[in-house]
């Protein structure tokens, strides 16, 4: 009975890998491989079909230059520098610290592969829309080595949507602008997309743990998709696990409708004059081994935040959830409740058969 109660009650910015032979997939490349992605936010604004994507990481290691790779959902309208404190505001805001004693775009083999080039502060940007071999040509360019296997996931994402952001850094540039060594540049990305899409495998390696945080602006307040639904949570009252789709060390961990200070610190912010007057703002925080992070994130009219199979096209993250390792499909565990209870109320009738005295005769 315990075994089926816990078989029955299983639950369900930013962009990293070091470029080491042991490493999986895209994110961050360096010349020697020495660059290791310490913290990633991000921070995505939907509505009217408008994505605001303000992205930021911190990294350590001592190349001398480093090279960020970002699968997006659509060609951008505009790469800017984002605010100064908006990531650090939202990070105050759900992670206050303590008191003293945060569908795919085909592309014609024709036309040139480079949609756009800008440079915002440290960081010079290439849009590139093609095949996975666009962005591999890139990295040869620029002198990046890459893996077999970051060269197979790379060529996965492109068949999803083939559009990626490639920047090279420059620590020798960064360092003269007296930013610390380590720290990223936040880059606001605006795009036109038929929903909210987040990448999320890029920040998976073999050797580190995925550390990342993620904001979400959206009209309507939102709700982890669930694999399976849990009818008794601690202690022991109807609910739901705030694991996001079921992923391992994945969860919703602060929700709040915006307004009063927190919108006018961010709408004060370098670049975010675009903030709306209202909305909803969702924190997910992703802890988790890079071994698990084999997902992205979409969230459709539904209002419901799903996880899909990394290279899944964006317009289909939303249709397309990601059952969670280990986890039994939701009639399984819907199944496994119902017997479960059965037994229980099978077993208290014979309990109190057994214990009922027999009636004397009259």
């Amino acid at each position: 009975m315990r075994r089926l109660f816990l078989a029955a009650a299983a639950p369900l910015v930013l962009l990293a890998l070091q470029v080491t032979p042991a490493f999986a997939c895209g994110g961050l490349v360096a010349p020697d491989g020495d660059v290791h992605l310490d913290q990633a936010t991000t921070f995505v604004a939907y509505h009217a079909g408008v994505e605001h994507y303000v992205t930021s990481f911190a990294f350590s290691g001592s190349a001398s230059d480093v090279g960020w790779i970002v699968p997006l959902p659509a060609v951008p309208d505009n790469i800017e520098a984002a605010g100064k404190w908006t990531l650090q505001r939202l990070e105050r805001e759900f992670n206050p610290p303590a008191p003293l004693a945060f569908e795919g775009m085909a592309a014609s083999a024709a036309e040139s592969p480079v949609v756009e080039q800008v440079q915002v502060e440290a960081l010079d940007i290439t849009v590139l829309r093609g095949s996975g071999e666009t962005v591999i040509d890139w990295c040869t360019q620029n002198g990046f080595t890459l893996p077999a296997e970051t060269r197979d996931h790379l060529l996965r994402y492109a068949q999803g949507s083939p559009v990626f952001m490639a920047a090279r850094y420059d620590n020798a540039a960064a360092q003269a602008r007296g930013m610390q060594s380590g720290d990223g540049v936040p880059l606001l990305i605006t795009m036109r997309t038929p929903q909210l899409w987040v990448p999320l495998e890029v920040l998976a390696n073999d050797d580190d743990a995925v550390n990342a945080d993620i904001f979400l602006l959206t009209d309507q307040q939102l709700q982890p998709a669930q694999t399976t639904p849990l009818f008794f949570v601690p202690p022991f009252s109807f609910g739901t696990s705030n694991s996001v789709d079921g992923a391992t060390g994945f969860t919703v961990r602060g929700s709040e409708p915006l307004g009063g200070q927190l919108l006018s610190d961010l709408s004060s912010d370098r670049n975010m004059g675009w903030m709306p007057s209202q909305g909803w703002m969702t924190y997910l925080q992703l802890r988790a081994p890079s071994s698990t992070v084999t997902y992205d994130l979409g969230v459709g009219g539904d209002g419901l935040i799903r996880l899909a199979t990394f290279g899944t096209a964006p317009a289909r993250t939303v249709a397309v959830a990601r059952p969670a390792p280990g986890t039994p499909p939701v009639a399984v565990g819907v199944i496994a409740m119902a017997v479960g209870g059965l037994a229980i109320a099978t077993g208290a009738v014979v309990a109190l058969r057994l214990r009922r005295p027999r009636s004397r005769a009259a």
